[in-house]
């Protein structure tokens, strides 16, 4: 069946609240020649959504205005050059933007098949956070086995994925977190301790827990943390930091542990990097991860999954902070 000419979509008129978001209709996007367009069944709602719609984080030259990062769905049209997918594949995507939509186009090179026994919400649940720990927890910063982690913000859809691969790794994992329900969380998941970070002294804990500071921290605050996150680590220690929740800019900083410590600081984001890097990524999830999804290993972290026309309301919690895990769409 040939998929129809419109769609109802998540349009943004203007930057603003939740409210500023509405469902409008328009035409279906066009698959380019290595793209998919995919009919979509769910969607997962993500920080970098709520940072587009605040107008802090415009879609980058050629990505579609609509929000919506990750997409589960089915197959329907296939550009010219795809050769991995057939019509009718049920994938989950990266998208480059558009998955608040009821169809999206995504790069071929971004999609992978649903997980054995995986549903259209818990496959939806996978790419932006997959995507981003796996770059940026192993391929970047090198974590391997033997080795501490130290997770921020544990009970987030980032934090919850992180801490199921670290242990799943070999590592050993601290979080941080901000409510007891949300310790308990994480401590199922693997980690060895959760610090609620509103009562103890995070860098404090982690001197006192590990031997020398850990081996790398996960960071999702920025400027806030900086500091502390430089004294947590051990030599040859690794930051990645991944959002600015905390701000961007880190004043009077005391720099002395990158030296004296041989530390190394990097960053990234994930919907700047070109094709290639995002397929290479794809790659190492398709042979690293899937067989993990699919023997239980690990798993996304469902908190709450809200239809299409409560996008305000989905926005709403994840800006309050209170869930745990992944917030979705159904479409």
């Amino acid at each position: 069946m040939a998929p129809p000419t419109t769609m109802r979509f998540i349009d943004l008129p203007q930057p603003g609240a939740p409210e500023a978001m509405t469902i409008a209709t328009g035409p279906l996007p066009e698959a380019g020649p290595d793209d998919l367009l995919i009919r979509v069944e769910a969607a997962g709602v993500n920080r970098p959504d709520v940072a587009q719609r605040q107008g802090s984080y415009p879609a980058p030259s050629g990505a579609s205005p609509v929000m919506g990062l990750e997409v589960a769905g089915e197959v329907v049209a296939l550009g010219a050059e795809v050769r991995d997918f057939r019509i009718g594949d049920k994938v989950c995507a990266l998208a480059n933007g558009g998955g608040y939509a009821e169809y999206c186009t995504v790069p071929a090179t971004q999609a992978l098949r649903w997980p054995a026994g995986y549903d259209a919400i818990r496959a939806a649940a996978l790419p932006e956070t997959f995507f981003t720990v796996w770059a940026n927890l192993f391929m970047m910063a090198g974590l391997k086995a033997g080795e501490t982690v130290l997770v921020h913000g544990g009970s987030s859809g980032i934090g919850t994925t992180a801490i199921q691969l670290a242990r799943a790794a070999g590592a050993d994992v601290l979080t941080t977190v901000g409510s007891a329900e949300k310790a308990e969380a994480c401590r199922s998941l693997g980690a060895r301790r959760a610090i609620n970070y509103r009562t103890e002294d995070f860098a404090a804990v982690v001197k006192a827990e590990t031997r020398g500071g850990v081996d790398v921290v996960l960071d999702m605050i920025g400027a806030a943390y900086f500091e502390k996150n430089l004294s947590c680590l051990a030599r040859d220690g690794r930051l990645s930091i991944i959002a600015f929740l905390g701000g961007a800019v880190a004043e009077k900083a005391n720099l002395t542990p990158i030296m004296v410590n041989r530390l190394r600081v990097m960053g990234s984001t994930m919907r700047p990097r070109t094709a290639a890097e995002k397929r290479e990524i794809r790659d190492a999830l398709l042979a690293r991860v899937w067989p993990m999804l699919e023997q239980g290993t690990v798993a996304p972290v469902i908190h709450k999954v809200l239809d299409f026309a409560d996008v305000s309301d989905a926005h709403r919690l994840m800006e309050s902070s209170a869930h745990i895990g992944k917030i979705m769409l159904r479409i």
